[in-house]
Order: structure tokens, then C-alpha cells, then sequence
């Protein structure tokens, strides 16, 4: 018994520094296991824009996916510039472990953005880009390829004296000017063709009403693009409610629940198609992906697909336009 009295100390010792390992152990690995913190600027969180509500989601799912807490804000409209920058800078002074920010302008967004990645703050760029190269990466549709591929399209419909019109969307984002720019490859030489171009700054009823003043203004108008779902979705709606379906082809950008409505009724001709989900999701995950230390490529295309009037129901195309609908 003496002997078993002599060790018990050391004993109890041994047991302690097991403990005090343990416990260094599971402290340094619940660090290491926080949650990162990213916040996502949207140009506007919009429930009544499938395209903004898709990529809002596929953020949120792959933000869920890899563990990270995730905050969105966002202006209230899209034009609102000042306001997305006076949040990229409360982002900033956040300091979270990653900004995803979809600009709502080209230029003006670029000095905030500079001031996040001074701050040492990774960026990854959603849907636009600015016009220095800031973000780490940028996840968006090849809109010059988007553009071209709507241009291209229309030029079966181009008479000797068709007038053609393009209502795009923001005339500050880069979106706009790279769609715009696609579009008038895509015409090639029927370029000149195009007597107005105008934006409705991601508004319906402005797309409407621009739609409207184009007809009173240019009779021979037989052609119109729009460049995202607002411009081409209130171009559409004004062209059936005077009843020019036929008369006056559109070609749109997105693949909102109307707009797929209103290409079954004729009066879209076709649809160019992007994967909002798929972009949202992608931009969370690269940022997963750098702040586990992977390298990210600079630019990450989330495609594109042009839809007609003559193959919306083929079952590929069901699956682009309902990509969650159940078999």
C-alpha cells in the first residue's frame, strides 16, 4: 500500500497534463473551426425578379454547404450607387473574412472596392465587373458572348427596312455595355440598322413605357433586344398590349416564369438564357475555396443558352428553364 501511496501523485499528474492537453486541443480546433463570415452586396434584393431571387439562393445554398455565416444587403433599387457604396464601406468596417459584391456601377463602385481590398478583405465580383482588376475572381456570364449570341439570332429577322431598337438595363453596369457591345457583333453589318438604344434602369413599367415612345417614334421599328429581365419583360408586355406580336420581334436576356410565358405566346422569339443559381452558388463557393487557400482563376464563366420559340419544349431546354422541377 505504501508503494501505491508513493505514485499516486505522479498519477494524478499524468492525468492533469492528458486533461490539459485535451482541452488545448479541442480549444485550438474550435478556432480553427468558426464559421467564416462573408457579406454579399447585391445591385438589389428584388422578390419579383426571378434572377435576383435565383442568385440570392444559390449564394445562400453554397454559403450553407461550406459552413460560412453569410449577411446580404443591398440598395433598394439598382441605379442607387451611392447607397451600395456607403454599405461596401460598413462591410469594410465589419472586416468579414470575405465580400462577394455585384457592382451596381462600372466606374463609381470601383474607389469602395479598392478601399475593401486595402483592408485586406478578399473580393470575389458576382454578375459584374469594374473596370480595374480588384477581385480575386469574378463569377458571370460571358455577357460579350450573351450579347452576340441575342445579335446573332436577330439577324434572320432583319428586313431592308426594319428599324432596331436595344432596351437595356443600367447604362453604368458592366452587363449592359458588354451585352450591348455583343449585340451589335452579332448584327454585323445589319449594326446600322439601329436607330435608338435606351435604359429603363431595371425597371418594368419604364421598359414599357420607353417601348411605347420607340413605336410613336420609329414606325418601322420591327426589332427589339433587351438586355435583362426587366427591359426585355416591360418591352414584351407593352408590345402584346398593343397587340404588335408578330409585328415587332423580341429577343430577351433571363428566363423569368413570364418571360418563358410570354415566348410560349409568340411574342418573344427567343430568350438567352443565364443560370442565376448557378452564379450565386459558384461566387460563395470560390470564396470558400480562398479562404481555405486554394488558388481561384481570375474569371468564371456560369454560361449561357439561347432558347427559341421552336425548341422550348425539348427536354434539355425544360431542364434549363426548370432546373428544380420535379421529374
Amino acid at each position: 500500500m505504501k508503494n501505491h501511496k508513493k505514485y499516486l501523485p505522479l498519477g494524478i499528474l499524468g492525468i492533469m497534463g492528458v486533461l490539459t492537453a485535451v482541452l488545448l486541443y479541442f480549444n485550438m480546433y474550435s478556432k480553427e473551426s468558426e464559421a467564416h463570415r462573408i457579406i454579399y452586396i447585391p445591385k438589389i434584393i428584388d422578390e419579383t425578379s426571378d434572377f435576383w431571387t435565383g442568385l440570392i439562393e444559390g449564394v445562400e445554398m453554397a454559403a450553407a454547404d461550406y459552413g460560412m455565416e453569410l449577411t446580404v444587403v443591398a440598395p433598394e433599387t439598382e441605379e442607387d450607387i451611392e447607397r451600395q457604396n456607403e454599405l461596401i464601406q460598413w462591410a469594410i468596417e465589419q472586416q468579414p473574412d470575405a465580400l462577394l459584391l455585384s457592382p451596381c456601377s462600372y466606374t463609381e463602385t470601383t474607389p469602395y472596392a479598392r478601399r475593401a481590398v486595402a483592408a485586406g478583405i478578399p473580393l470575389i465580383l458576382i454578375d459584374s465587373a469594374l473596370d480595374e482588376e480588384l477581385a480575386l475572381s469574378c463569377v458571370a456570364t460571358d455577357n460579350i458572348r450573351m450579347g452576340r449570341v441575342e445579335g446573332d439570332f436577330m439577324r434572320q429577322f432583319v428586313t431592308e427596312d426594319a428599324q432596331i431598337a436595344i432596351i437595356g438595363h443600367m447604362k453604368t453596369t458592366s452587363t449592359a455595355i458588354e451585352r450591348e457591345a455583343g449585340i451589335r457583333e452579332g448584327l454585323a453589318e445589319h449594326e446600322a440598322k439601329i436607330v435608338d438604344v435606351v435604359f429603363c434602369d431595371s425597371d418594368y413599367d419604364k421598359a414599357y413605357d420607353l417601348m411605347v415612345e420607340l413605336i410613336e417614334s420609329y414606325p418601322d421599328i420591327k426589332l427589339v433586344a433587351g438586355t435583362n429581365e426587366y427591359s426585355a419583360v416591360g418591352a414584351a408586355r407593352a408590345i402584346k398590349d398593343l397587340n404588335l406580336g408578330g409585328q415587332i420581334k423580341v429577343v430577351g436576356i433571363d428566363s423569368s416564369l413570364e418571360q418563358i410565358q410570354l415566348l410560349e405566346e409568340g411574342i418573344f422569339e427567343g430568350i438567352v438564357i443565364q443560370n442565376p443559381f448557378k452564379m450565386g452558388y459558384m461566387g460563395a463557393e470560390t470564396a470558400a475555396r480562398v479562404l481555405r487557400g486554394e488558388e481561384v482563376t481570375p474569371m468564371i464563366d456560369s454560361g449561357c443558352e439561347l432558347i427559341t420559340r421552336e425548341d422550348v419544349y425539348t427536354e434539355e431546354n425544360q431542364k434549363l428553364l426548370f432546373p428544380f422541377k420535379e421529374e
